[in-house]
């Protein structure tokens, strides 16, 4: 499946974040049944990361390249684009699909 994007409040432009570039976000992070395994927005500290060189999981340097300044998103990541079938024990299980409700503040 890959990464799903659904864009649910859009930015600023057309400018979109290239690969190699710093991003900030903030984020919410739930399994398909709604539990939360982890939100920067509950920390109230975004997450910083360079674009497309996996720092971060696949679904997340695909699904955030196609967002613009402001924009907010659902990133939807199969298991492949996630953590796979190692999952990150305790907090995600094997093979699970992840939910992500994302905001690209800036790049």
């Amino acid at each position: 499946m890959g990464v799903e994007v659904a864009i649910t409040q859009p930015g600023q432009g057309s400018a979109k974040p290239a690969k190699g570039q710093k991003v900030k976000v903030h984020y919410t992070g739930k399994l398909t049944n709604g539990n939360v395994f982890d939100s920067s927005v509950q920390r109230g500290e975004p997450l910083e990361f360079q674009l497309g060189v996996g720092q971060v999981i696949r679904g997340w340097d695909e699904g955030i390249a196609q967002l613009t300044k402001g924009a907010k998103a659902t990133l939807i990541c199969s298991p492949d684009y996630a953590y796979g079938p190692n999952g990150f024990p305790p907090v995600i299980p094997p093979n699970a699909t992840l939910v992500f409700d994302v905001e690209l503040i800036d790049f």
